[in-house]
């Protein structure tokens, strides 16, 4: 049995869920840098190379919900431990892939996995740090895993891409997975929300059918065609499964998805601001890689060491992020995360950033200075208006949104890429302007990063003022209300 909560202990048990961050998040930064090679010997599109990508954060956001619901359920721990088996034997499979359909499947094993880490180790977080200020800290140390992961990634993947193989970036998961995993047995506490959820068998078939057929639509629709059948069925689908969804949730009794979450100000404001901060992360990375490497000729580790100032930017501004939230609220951080993010992209579209390498590196430090502000206040948010017993779903919720950013960002922004690359090909570009048709290409692209940004300023600005901690309150008296009622009955019988 895993001792008292000492104030020790909990830092161990936040230690140990930082753990199971770092190898999901250094699992995408390190997969980035390796794209190029993993290109070249499976002789892969595009369009391919969103895949790897994507089908891992598409089966992640999937999952994520019904994870963070069954663990309420069943107990955290117990899930949280089978998530780190999960991801650790999907990494080995990874590593042994023989083609792209193979790497994209075992992909998928791991965010099986994945989806039982993030949001459960929140959900602990959550239950473990219960004082406001102590907790928001505590995530200001969570969020700050998320910048070393991007320090170490592209270095790590570098190093390992250039003298082993790109096969060597999945090998480093399953040391930290064991020794998690050992730690979590030992230390971690079990818990449980006071009222079980059910589950909804229903909402997650909709969630996932809304998810897969619209990055399908997204990711093939340059090759087909956006007007063709088969994308047109997809997109429909996705619309289908989107109004099934908020039409049938409603009525159950407990959902996969409380939509009355929602009617917070805040939480709906998170949610925004998680896609659109990821979806820029996940452009910003993809353009970045594939740049560096196919157009500018650079190996994998020099790609990474050009990643390192924003990864060093997200390091140093996440914590500074997480004391702003607990002493001050999110609006500060919202607002200097929106500006950044969005004085990034715009150097790197009218500007063409690329092409410059002074400027290139103040596009990468604001991106970093950005995103390392950005992801404290969506957690803190996310969970700080909602009741406990329902932390795991809130964790989810906003874990979700992450995922759905960062896979419709890679969708979107490589779509648009690899358009614009097809459309200066079939214009009879030559392969001897092939760096100029990507920066030409690319540029929508990048000013899709711009719009993220100003989503990010002005709905946190718009979510963060004293209306909106109004609803946020009013929400947080309606999803406690059943709950009391039925206390109260219990105890009367």
């Amino acid at each position: 049995m895993p001792p008292p909560l000492t104030h020790r202990r909990r830092l161990l048990v936040l230690a140990i869920c930082c753990m199971s961050l770092l190898i999901v998040s250094l699992d995408n930064t390190v997969l980035n840098v390796a794209l190029p090679s993993m290109q070249k010997e499976f002789g892969a599109s595009v369009s391919g190379m969103q895949w790897t990508i994507d089908a891992y954060t598409l089966v992640l956001a999937s999952l994520l919900m019904l994870a963070g619901s069954t663990a309420d359920r069943i107990g955290r721990r117990r899930i949280f431990k089978a998530g780190l088996v999960i991801f650790t034997v999907g990494s080995v499979l990874c590593s042994v892939a023989p083609n792209l359909e193979s790497l994209v499947a075992f992909r998928m094993v791991q965010a099986v996995g994945g989806s039982m880490l993030n949001p459960v180790a929140m959900s602990i977080i959550t239950n473990t740090f219960t004082e406001p200020r102590e907790r928001a800290r505590a995530i200001g140390v969570w969020g700050g895993v998320v910048g070393i992961s991007m320090a170490a990634g592209p270095i790590v993947g570098g190093v390992l891409v250039d003298s082993v193989g790109w096969r060597s970036i999945f090998w480093i998961n399953l040391p930290v997975g064991l020794a998690a995993l050992l730690l979590t047995m030992r230390y971690v506490p079990e818990s449980r929300a006071p009222k079980p959820r059910r589950p909804d068998p229903v909402g997650q078939l909709l969630v996932m059918t809304l998810l897969g057929s619209l990055t399908y639509a997204i990711i093939e629709a340059p090759a087909a065609g956006w007007t063709s059948p088969v994308i047109v069925t997809f997109a429909l689908l996705a619309l289908a499964a989107l109004v099934g969804l908020i039409a049938y949730e409603p009525r159950r009794a407990e959902p996969l998805i409380d939509l009355r979450f929602f009617r917070s100000a805040p939480f709906s404001g998170a949610t925004v601001i998680a896609i659109s901060a990821f979806a820029s992360l996940g452009g910003f990375l993809f353009l970045s890689t594939l740049y560096l490497q196919n157009v500018r000729g650079l190996n994998a580790l020099d790609a990474g060491l050009w990643m390192l100032p924003m990864a060093a930017m997200t390091l140093v501004c996440a914590p500074v992020s997480g004391r702003i939230v607990g002493s001050r609220g999110p609006r500060i951080p919202l607002l200097v995360a929106g500006i950044a993010m969005t004085a990034s992209g715009v150097l790197f579209a009218p500007f063409e950033a690329e092409t410059s390498d002074v400027t290139r590196f103040i596009g990468y430090v604001l991106f970093g200075l950005g995103f390392g502000f950005v992801n404290a206040p969506i957690t803190n948010t996310a969970v700080s208006g909602m009741p406990r017993a329902q932390a795991g779903v809130a964790a989810a919720v906003a874990s979700t949104s992450r995922q759905i950013g960062q896979t419709l960002g890679v969708a979107v922004i490589g779509a648009v890429l690899a358009s614009g690359i097809a459309s200066g090909v079939a214009a009879g570009v030559g392969t001897s302007s092939y760096a100029t048709t990507f920066v030409d290409a690319s540029r929508g692209g990048w000013w899709i990063i711009v719009g993220c940004g100003l989503a990010v300023l002005l709905v946190g600005l718009l979510t963060s003022g004293r209306w909106a901690r109004a609803t946020a309150e009013r929400t947080a008296r309606c999803l406690e209300q059943p709950e009391i009622q039925q206390a109260t009955a219990g105890a009367k019988s």
